[in-house]
């Protein structure tokens, strides 16, 4: 899942206008370096400063409405497309137990959040959204995306697939660590999800992956979305 995603900059410049407007946020677009193991006390955001799923939806909506243009993965999301990835991304919250924040979190960090995202294979198959552990949903090169295909990628990533954690999962490996599902868990389960392993005193320890994942997805749950990493 050790992948990066090349947006095109200019396409980006005009986002701000196209942001929802339905409420004020209280997150804002911007990206702190964190490093260490994840907790308050090594400077990584506690959840009461994530914003809400409605903030950080909003936040990554115009980057759904456009991110498969912008990556060459075929025609953008449709708004019933869109839809479907918040009905599913609440569905599966609600079965699993794992909160919709991370969840799409997860989505934007793997796919930005575009439903035709291709497959990769990098010894592992990791199609959809959160380019699971070798799931069965995927609509890359498929134009609409029915909304059974959107939940089983979100399903896939979240649940874990027969052949791979999702991140269900691992929240619960990284939970026994910490002693409990806080924020510090959800750092390192996203560090676990994306290389297979996880150094409980740096999660920018990569290994084989990406070294910033877990501090990028810390950021994606403040409000970062498309301000230069620090990272």
């Amino acid at each position: 899942m050790a992948k990066t995603f090349t947006i095109a900059i200019a396409a980006l410049a005009g986002l701000a206008s196209a942001a929802p407007t339905r409420r004020a946020a209280a997150i804002a677009d911007s990206y702190t370096r964190h490093t260490g193991d994840g907790t308050t006390g090594a400077g990584w955001p506690d959840q009461s400063a994530w914003g809400s799923f409605d903030e950080l939806w909003d936040a990554n909506y115009p980057l759904m409405q456009q991110s498969c243009g912008w990556n060459s993965w075929g025609a953008d999301n449709s708004e019933d497309e869109i839809s479907g990835i918040r009905q599913a991304i609440e569905e599966v919250s609600g079965e699993t137990g794992v909160d919709t924040r991370f969840i799409l979190s997860i989505i934007m960090q793997e796919s930005k959040g575009c439903v035709r995202v291709p497959t990769t294979d990098n010894g592992v198959v990791n199609p959809g959204l959160m380019q699971s552990h070798n799931g069965s949903g995927s609509c890359a090169g498929v134009s609409p995306c029915p909304y059974e295909t959107i939940r089983q990628m979100v399903a896939d990533g979240t649940a874990g697939t027969s052949a791979g954690d999702g991140i269900q999962q691992t929240l619960a490996t990284t939970s026994g660590n910490y002693g409990e599902a806080n924020a510090a868990a959800h750092y390192a389960a996203a560090r676990l999800y994306n290389s297979g392993s996880v150094d409980y005193t740096d999660l920018n320890n990569g290994f084989t992956s990406t070294a910033c994942y877990a501090d990028d997805v810390a950021n994606r749950l403040t409000g970062w979305t498309l301000a230069a990493s620090a990272c």
